[in-house]
This record gives structure tokens, C-alpha cells and sequence, in this order.
């Protein structure tokens, strides 16, 4: 798959981590740190270290696995081993692993000494066609996501789809939950063409048109002041859904599986506030109901997933905002949606 250049950085697909080795060996940098956590530290990081063959100037930061462990604890342990290793400003932090890795790698070089490189090898869908393009990194605090992080661009991204093969299928569908926002909210013919393939073990080919609509879309604005703000599509709702899954349930939804009711829910209120057809909205539930087990939403939980909604980055002067649909391939920024709405959405998605 060719190279796609995102802003001033490259996103390899095609020998990514021998491009890896070649990029730390041509940057000259004093140590590099390859942060993981104990799942890719079994499955992944072998496979790197052994093309790391020769060079003796790095070191391992191993971390939990989980959204659990992406909170300012966890940076401040990160921050006393790059201070332990002898870590400076031409140090390098390779962030391998998923979502999680990607989000706290990215904040945590962000900050330390006021900024030092980092690239992302993403080893999971999700990470691979949301989280390592496009410059966001980000924390969570008292469980609501991303409230503390900043917009820093990593020096390039490593995209090797051999890792994909360690992930469980439920995994590949959180991924996949992401890969089908991107057809929604700008490019009907990709989720066509997602609509009539096997999701479940989705091609190179799809894996690269979905970065290259995000990288697009991140491209032409960087701090989400405009177009940006169409990645929030089901993630109102969808991350609400989400905190307070790993809040109450033993077994907690991935970040795919909230956000696919959280699509499901907007593409409701979509239909109600912004001309979503009724065939289109069926075609989208139709399309998701069929990939994602249900989960039993109830009621007596409107009030706390409101309460967590109110507290979203994304809203405005206290009013809760969301990315909507106007069409399969198009949508309409900064909606306004009250309390009562969203909680419709929600006995909607119960409903079905």
C-alpha cells in the first residue's frame, strides 16, 4: 500500500517496521523507549525488538492493558522511568500497542521536557484507523474520556497488519465500528462497499481508504475548529455508553461496540433533527444490529449517561453538541441536543 503523508509526517504501510528501524537509526536519537503493555508486550514486541538487532540504546516501559490505565497515574510512572532511564531531549518514545498506547504514549512525550519525539506502531484496527492519525493525545479523569490531552503531531506512523492477527474477533469489530463512521459521515461509496464485505476480517484495502479519510479530514483541520468535529459521530452518546460500561459491568464494552450504539442513537436523532430518510436510518441499524451483539440499555440509566454527556469535551456553553447525519455520506456539525432527546435516542436503541 503506498505511503500516505499526513501533516509533516509520513504514515508507512508496506515494510512498516523495517521503516521503523530505518527511521531510529537516521534520527540519531540519544535513547528510544518503547512503551507497551503486557498484551502487546507477548504478541508484538518480540517481533520488533528482534529488527532491533544491533542497537543497544533503548529500553522497555511495560504498562496494564485497558482503558483503566489511562490516567495521570499511569503518566507520572511513565515520566519517572524516562527520568530513570536517562531519557532527554533527543529521546524517542515509540508507542506500541493500541488505542490506550497511542493516547497516553502521545500525551505523556507530548509533556515530558516540555516535548520529545514519538511515533505510533499501531497494533490494533482501531488504533491502526483512529487513535495514531491525526495528532490527538489524551488521558481520561474521573472516567470522562480525553479531558485532559493536546493536539501533537507524531513523526511518523507504522502500520503493520501482520499484528492484526493477535487480536481476538471482538477486537477487530471495535475497529471496525470506526472504519464505518468514516463512510458515514463523508464517503457513501466506501460504506457501500464496507456494507458488502467481511467486516470481521477487513482487507488492507479498507484498512488504508479509512486512514486516508481521516487523515484527510484531520489535514484540513488539525484542532477540530471545523470539519473535524464530523469524527465525533457517535461518540456523544457512544462514550457515555462507554464510561458507564467500565464503570458498572464485570465485562465492559470495547470502545467499537459503545460507539456502535452511539451511531445508532445519532442516527436517530439524525432522522428526527436533520433529514436522515427513515430507509436510511433502517440501512444503518440494519448494518450495525447485524455486526454488534445488543446491549441492554436501561432506563433507570438515562439520567447517569446524561449527566456523563454533559461533561464531554465537546460541548458548548453547557449544551450537550453533536455531529449528526444529513445523509449516508454527509452530516451537519454542532447540534444542540437536549436531555430529552438524547434519552429517546437511547429507548430507541432499546427498542430494536
Amino acid at each position: 500500500m503506498k505511503t500516505i503523508q499526513s501533516d509533516n509526517y509520513p504514515i508507512y504501510f508496506d515494510n512498516s517496521i523495517d521503516e521503523l528501524v530505518k527511521f531510529v537509526k537516521e534520527g540519531h536519537y540519544s535513547r528510544f523507549f518503547l512503551l507497551t503493555d503486557e498484551n502487546t508486550a507477548i504478541h508484538c514486541l518480540p517481533v520488533v525488538k528482534e529488527r532491533f538487532d544491533g542497537l543497544d540504546n533503548f529500553d522497555i516501559i511495560e504498562v496494564n492493558a485497558g482503558e483503566e490505565s489511562k490516567n495521570i497515574d499511569f503518566c507520572i510512572g511513565i515520566w519517572k522511568m524516562l527520568i530513570d532511564f536517562g531519557a532527554d531531549r533527543k529521546s524517542l518514545l515509540i508507542n506500541l500497542g493500541g488505542g490506550v498506547i497511542s493516547d497516553m504514549g502521545g500525551f505523556v512525550a507530548s509533556t515530558f521536557k516540555r516535548g520529545i519525539d514519538f511515533v505510533h506502531v499501531p497494533t490494533t484496527l482501531l488504533s491502526q484507523v483512529d487513535a495514531s492519525v491525526g495528532g490527538k493525545t489524551g488521558i481520561d479523569i474521573d472516567s470522562i474520556k480525553n479531558i485532559i490531552g493536546t493536539f501533537t503531531q507524531p513523526k511518523a506512523v507504522f502500520i503493520a497488519y501482520d499484528f492484526l492477527k493477535t487480536l481476538p474477533a471482538r477486537q477487530i469489530l471495535s475497529g471496525t465500528a470506526e472504519m464505518l463512521k468514516h463512510g458515514l459521515i463523508t464517503d457513501k461509496a466506501y460504506w457501500e462497499k464496507l456494507k458488502n464485505s467481511d467486516l470481521k476480517t477487513p482487507s488492507a484495502e479498507l484498512i488504508h481508504w479509512s486512514i486516508e479519510i481521516k487523515n484527510k479530514i484531520v489535514i484540513d483541520d488539525p484542532t477540530e475548529k471545523g470539519i473535524r468535529k464530523a469524527l465525533n459521530f457517535g461518540h456523544t452518546v457512544g462514550h457515555a455508553v462507554e464510561t458507564n460500561s467500565l464503570i458498572n459491568d464485570e465485562n465492559p464494552l470495547t470502545h467499537g461496540e459503545a460507539i456502535a450504539i452511539g451511531m445508532i442513537c445519532e442516527a436517530y436523532l439524525s432522522h428526527k433533527k436533520t433529514g436522515l430518510s427513515d430507509g436510511e436510518l433502517k440501512e444503518i441499524v440494519e448494518v450495525i444490529t447485524n455486526l454488534y451483539p445488543m446491549y441492554p440499555l436501561q432506563e433507570a440509566s438515562h439520567e447517569a449517561l446524561c449527566t456523563i454527556m454533559l461533561k464531554d469535551k465537546k460541548n458548548q456553553n453547557g449544551q450537550i453538541n453533536c455531529t449528526l447525519l444529513t445523509q449516508i455520506g454527509q452530516c451537519k456539525l454542532d447540534n444542540i441536543c437536549t436531555d430529552d432527546e438524547l434519552c429517546e435516542s437511547l429507548t430507541y436503541y432499546a427498542s430494536l
